[in-house]
This record gives structure tokens, C-alpha cells and sequence, in this order.
């Protein structure tokens, strides 16, 4: 079985850094931003805890985020989901469907963002820090602006194009 990544104990939050890089002290615009937060669980009405979640922006793919539930066992649950998803749900609810997020507030917690996910294998709700969340959505905007983000992806004569090709 391959180490875990996630499985680390530690008091402290590890650290909020953008990844990416050559390694050399280079000063190359960062491929990734990357972190690990604990977000709470609840699967159903009986079972709470805690989830090690990497929130992960690859600038390649900047309409997406792909968040990695580290659940225990040697498998992940991965999720990926729009940015501009994530970002209307720190403000209001957001999505439709498998994924839906809204902000909270808490008296035990503060500020949190909630995150409802549905599959054919289950269903999950989510809470998690807001500000943590903000703090790295706002790295990820760093990395690649929304006005940057629109021109990386294709055209719409290009979207039109694709699947009309599909549609053998």
C-alpha cells in the first residue's frame, strides 16, 4: 500500500503555498495552488467527523478545482467542480444537482461555506472554514485573473463545433 499524503498528524494546518515550479529558487509563475483543510462530515444523520480535504487550482485547467476527500482507507474520493462555482457559493447559494454550496455562520464554527454532494453512491454534507476557503480561492485568482481564465478555454464556435461532432 502506497503512503498517504494526507495521513500526517499535525495540530497545525499545513501550509497554504502555492506549488509548482522548478524546484531552484526559480521565480517561475507557480503551476498549482494547492492546500489540505479539515472539513466536517456528515454522511446521513448518524455518522460526524472529520475530513482531510485538498483543495487543488492547476493554472492548465483554470475553470476547474478539484477537491480530494482523503477518507481512511487506501482510496480518495475526488471531485471537480467550477471555480465560479465555488466562488458564487462563498456569496449565496450555488449549483444544482450533485453539488451545491452556500455560506453559513455557526456560533461554534464562524464563517463556513457548506457543501451538499450527491452520487449514486451517497450523499455528503460539507462545512468548511469560509476565510480559509476565500484565502485560497483568492490565491487561485492570483494565479490566473477571471479575465485570464476567459481566454484559456475554447471559443464558442469551438464549443458549437465539438458537439455538433458528437452528435453522430
Amino acid at each position: 500500500m502506497s503512503p498517504d499524503p494526507l495521513s500526517a498528524a499535525s495540530s497545525a494546518p499545513l501550509a497554504a503555498t502555492p506549488t509548482g515550479g522548478d524546484g531552484d529558487g526559480s521565480t517561475a509563475a507557480p503551476a498549482a495552488v494547492e492546500e489540505v483543510l479539515t472539513l466536517r462530515i456528515s454522511l446521513g444523520e448518524e455518522v460526524v467527523g472529520d475530513v482531510r480535504t485538498r483543495f487543488r487550482f492547476d493554472a492548465a485547467r483554470p475553470y476547474e478545482v478539484l477537491l480530494t476527500f482523503h477518507l481512511g482507507r487506501p482510496d480518495e474520493a475526488d471531485w471537480v467542480f467550477s471555480r465560479e462555482l465555488l466562488r458564487d457559493g462563498l456569496r449565496t447559494l450555488s449549483g444544482h444537482g450533485d453539488v451545491k454550496l452556500w455560506p453559513a455562520y455557526c456560533p461554534c464554527h464562524g464563517s463556513t461555506l457548506h457543501l451538499a454532494l450527491e452520487s449514486p453512491h451517497g450523499s455528503a454534507l460539507l462545512e468548511a472554514s469560509k476565510p480559509r476557503v476565500q484565502d485560497w480561492l483568492d490565491r487561485t485568482y492570483a494565479l490566473v485573473s477571471e479575465d485570464r481564465e476567459r481566454s484559456c478555454g475554447p471559443t464558442d464556435d469551438e464549443l458549437a463545433a465539438l458537439l455538433a461532432g458528437g452528435q453522430g
